[in-house]
């Protein structure tokens, strides 16, 4: 079966366009390791088209979103003191952030507009057509990954979905997410290929800026995981302010584990869960380690909040960080999010079900993970969490 050929698909995107700037001299070749991992991947001629069709999408995506930099003033937007909800995966992280996208003089991003960034959403007159092709495109992605709406039941709000900010880095190919590869029978991938956060919150800047061009003055909330790469977030926003929630680790490994085999099941098919618990726990045990020893966690615009404090009440605990960040939380902000919570229960798709058997049939023992990160919970008041 050929492989894929990046020369040949660079090629086809420039053609397609009539353009020829990648924004970035070392893309070509950074775009051939990704095309080079996607051959090491089985796939039969039918996957690998729809593999070189992916590619295309991103590609003719990236072209015309740089393009839009010269063709209207998009570097002038100021983004200011943004707010963004960061921590652990399965730590709360997208509900907080979801009761943030509510607030009325907010704005969040768009599905709609991350998979489809370009034009500027500002320049597009009447219905912006990009959210009947988002939505069609989730109904599909929930129709893959029926069970993704157990554990992410916000994916039923289709192209107005709240995207993580790694989202937005799609089309650089540093990362392969399921909401950009779904169609593609192979495992995502966000570790592995060059990474280069600066570059990458370049992207994430340089796409706030294009989303707010021309609309209505808002503050942005965002949600993203930042923790890892805290020198560089604050660099490219050094008025930005970070809620950071705590969850205990060993939970988090197994909620993970459980949520990337059910989005994994739809597009690769039966997924071997003590291979995927054993990458979920690495990947905690790289992350706390990251959170153990960076001065910047103790960064004063950094607020640390206990995963058990949001669930007991995430409304005050809204408040609270918007009381860090200096920005008003009034009747508007809370109507709003309690609305929400009563509009949106957790289980309104069915029940996710995950506990610590599936680390325990990967052969780990409890007791010893606890024991592992006894001083991240004596550092931030973690308990222990019990689920069967």
């Amino acid at each position: 079966m050929a492989a894929l050929e990046p020369q040949q698909l660079l090629q086809h995107a420039i053609d397609e366009t009539g353009l020829t700037n990648w924004a970035d001299e070392g893309f070509p070749e950074r775009f051939a390791l990704a095309v080079a991992h996607i051959d090491t991947i089985p796939m039969d001629e039918a996957g690998r088209q729809s593999a070189a069709r992916n590619i295309h999408w991103l590609l003719t995506d990236r072209l015309r979103f740089f393009h839009d930099r010269s063709a209207f003033p998009l570097a002038d937007e100021v983004i200011e003191r943004p707010m963004f909800a960061s921590g652990e995966p399965r730590s709360g992280t997208t509900l907080m952030h979801a009761l943030m996208s509510v607030d009325p003089d907010a704005r969040a991003l768009r599905f709609a507009e991350v998979m489809h960034p370009s034009p500027p959403p500002g320049t597009v007159t009447g219905d912006d057509p990009r959210y009947r092709l988002a939505d069609k495109e989730w109904r599909e992605i929930n129709a893959k990954m029926a069970k993704w709406l157990h554990c992410h039941p916000y994916n039923d709000m289709l192209g107005h979905g709240l995207p993580e900010d790694e989202r937005t880095w799609a089309f650089d190919f540093r990362v392969m997410t399921p909401t950009a590869w779904w169609r593609v029978p192979m495992q995502n991938l966000s570790m592995g290929l060059p990474t280069d956060p600066v570059a990458q919150y370049r992207i994430h800047k340089a796409m706030l800026q294009a989303f707010q061009f021309r609309r209505p003055g808002k503050y942005w909330v965002l949600k993203g995981f930042h923790t890892t790469r805290l020198a560089a977030f604050f660099d490219a926003y050094p008025d930005a302010t970070l809620v950071w929630l705590h969850r205990d680790p060993v939970m988090v490994a197994a909620s993970s584990t459980m949520m990337m085999a059910d989005i994994m099941e739809g597009i690769v098919g039966q997924i071997d869960l003590v291979k995927e618990a054993r990458a979920h726990v690495e990947r905690v045990r790289w992350s706390i380690g990251h959170t153990m020893t960076d001065p910047l966690v103790d960064d004063p615009r950094i607020h640390h909040v206990r995963y058990a404090d949001f669930v007991a009440d995430p409304i005050g605990t809204v408040r609270g960080y918007y009381r860090f960040a200096d920005r008003a939380f009034g009747p508007r902000q809370e109507d709003a999010m309690r609305a929400y919570l009563a509009e949106n229960r957790g289980d309104r798709h069915g029940k996710f079900h995950y506990s610590t058997r599936v680390l325990i049939d990967a052969g780990y023992c409890i007791d010893d993970l606890n024991a592992e990160f006894a001083p991240f919970r004596e550092r931030f008041g973690v308990p222990i969490e019990v689920r069967r």
